[in-house]
């Protein structure tokens, strides 16, 4: 027998049944906001509106509201990680005298003489990364040192070259003059010039898209693909054949059986690594962009009688001028400095025309609206369309520190020689070289690459050489110079004043002389003429004046 179906209870319902319902419903709501009234609870807050596209002075708004809001968080995740520490601290505190109180004492002594075994110095240290550079020197017969052509004066070091001459074993130091192919022909010429009246100079090029055996060995099948990455830019290398012909002949020359101990020193990223790897061939010693990859030396075999051995970056000491710092320390890495504090000390060196050819980029007041113009035009903006301008410095950064931004200085061809260095040591360091081979080995080398042209690379005025610290008891006593000094005390000025060049700076010291006279008479009201230009036939407001 079929089942009858069950029908559902209607809905349905009297009118006043309804009409009290709703009535009840009001007086409750009515009820729980005369409470919230009496707490002093308000309504939710009113989504802001953010600022009209119609308002004046819009990006400047954004920007500052920007920077509020990441000082906000920034300061917040300071507390959050000052709490964090404390809780760790904490915990480890009343861990260790429960341990302490259950463990037998022989346990106890045995453990603190493992632990004291275990322990091993901290690689990112200054001191560690001075012993590592100095066992270097030491274990090498010939010290190559690595300079950026960009600025070949700016990055040798006079401790690093005044420890090597000093040093027992007679040995021999090479300059390797890298990433030429970012710098105009005629400058590399001058600076080979230059740098030879003192050391034998070598001219190269490293390649930086080698690759490891097991990716080679992976990619061989496909011969299209490789034949075009070996033509690529990057791939190329230019020098190396040369500087293993002279080590293998001064290796030779000698007549130790053991091999030819070469150390390779520099300053951060300069390209010792790469060199490393272009020389041997194969992805030898870990490279990249980043500064201070490099920790600790390692020893390379690219020849049977020949061994490159790599090491990490001459610390630059703080009396260095700001510039200086920027490019050659890692400041900016190990915390020390914000880059957008490094960008504004670069910005400085450079003439502002240039840096808006290169970047296209339009005018500029100060580094902060360049970061915001050169975030917008890569592409790098957070939530709701704000320039990020940290990403945008950090890859600034990265382009003048690495093998990408193409600037020059003029070479000093009538520079003397350091106090250091006299006739009799500049002989006996190029005794031994063959110098006619270096002479057309460079020949070669610049006639096959492709150089940038005068107008296309931005010209700045080096600093000198560069100081370093080699020593641990030099660390300690290291002390901020007197331009690190004024630029941190200036910090919180130039954030919202335009920068000036060199040519601004100079038209600024006329007005400055004309304001003293109506300084020293502030009882009298004077007024100075202000010269109107005629040329103008209509008073309409000029839109450039505040948006440029």
């Amino acid at each position: 027998m079929k089942r009858p179906k069950l029908k559902k209870a209607s809905k349905r319902m009297s009118c006043s049944k309804r009409y009290k319902i709703q009535k009840k419903v009001r007086e409750h709501n009515r009820k729980l906001r005369k409470e919230a009234k009496k707490k002093g609870v308000s309504k939710r807050p009113k989504k802001d509106p953010g600022v009209p596209s119609s308002a004046p002075f819009k990006e400047e708004i954004l920007r500052e509201a920007e920077q509020r809001r990441q000082q906000i968080e920034e300061e917040k995740q300071r507390k959050r990680q000052a709490k964090k520490e404390e809780r760790a601290q904490k915990r480890k505190r009343e861990k260790e005298p429960a341990s302490k109180e259950t463990e037998p004492k022989v346990k106890r002594v045995r453990q603190d003489e493992d632990t004291a075994k275990q322990t091993t110095p901290n690689k990112n240290s200054k001191q560690y990364l001075c012993s590592e550079l100095n066992k270097v020197i030491d274990a090498s017969d010939v010290v190559i040192e690595v300079l950026d052509a960009r600025d070949p004066l700016g990055y040798r070091c006079p401790q690093l070259e005044e420890a090597v001459l000093r040093r027992e074993g007679n040995k021999k130091l090479l300059l390797v003059l890298n990433k030429i192919d970012l710098v105009p022909k005629e400058n590399v010429e001058r600076w080979i010039q230059c740098l030879q009246q003192e050391f034998p100079v070598v001219a190269f090029k490293a390649s930086t898209q080698i690759k490891d055996k097991t990716v080679q060995a992976k990619k061989s099948r496909i011969v299209a693909s490789n034949e075009v990455l070996d033509k690529s830019r990057g791939a190329a290398c230019f020098g190396n054949t040369l500087l293993t012909e002279l080590l293998t002949s001064l290796a030779a020359s000698k007549q130790n059986e053991t091999s030819l101990r070469v150390g390779v020193v520099g300053f951060p990223n300069v390209g010792k690594s790469s060199l490393i790897n272009s020389l041997k061939g194969v992805l030898a010693c870990n490279a990249g962009v980043k500064r201070g990859i490099t920790k600790s030396m390692q020893e390379v075999h690219i020849l049977k009688n020949v061994k490159l051995i790599d090491s990490p970056g001459v610390i630059a000491s703080s009396s260095n001028p700001p510039a200086a710092m920027a490019l050659r320390s890692l400041q900016v890495e190990e915390g020390q400095e914000s880059v957008l504090e490094a960008v504004r000390t670069l910005l400085k060196q450079c003439d502002k025309t240039q840096i808006m050819l290169q970047y296209t980029v339009p005018d500029f007041r100060n580094s902060l609206e360049f970061l915001s113009l050169f975030a917008k035009k890569r592409g790098y903006l957070q939530k709701g369309g704000i320039p990020n301008t940290e990403q945008a410095a950090t890859a600034f950064l990265a382009d003048w520190t690495g093998a990408k931004m193409s600037y020059h200085c003029k070479a000093q061809e009538n520079r003397s020689l350091p106090a250091y260095m006299s006739d009799a040591v500049v002989a006996e360091m190029k005794n031994g070289w063959d110098l006619n081979q270096l002479q057309r080995g460079n020949e070669e080398t610049l006639k096959g690459i492709k150089f940038p042209n005068q107008a296309s690379s931005i010209s700045i005025i080096s600093k000198g050489p560069t100081a370093g610290l080699l020593n641990v008891s030099d660390i300690s006593e290291d002390k901020p110079g007197a331009a690190a000094t004024e630029t941190e005390a200036e910090q919180n000025d130039e954030n919202n004043k335009p920068e000036q060049t060199t040519e601004e700076a100079n038209e600024t010291v006329e007005p400055e002389k004309q304001k003293e006279p109506l300084k020293k008479q502030p009882g009298r009201v004077q007024f100075q003429s202000v010269p109107i230009d005629t040329s103008l036939s209509t008073d309409a407001y000029d839109f450039n004046t505040d948006f440029k």
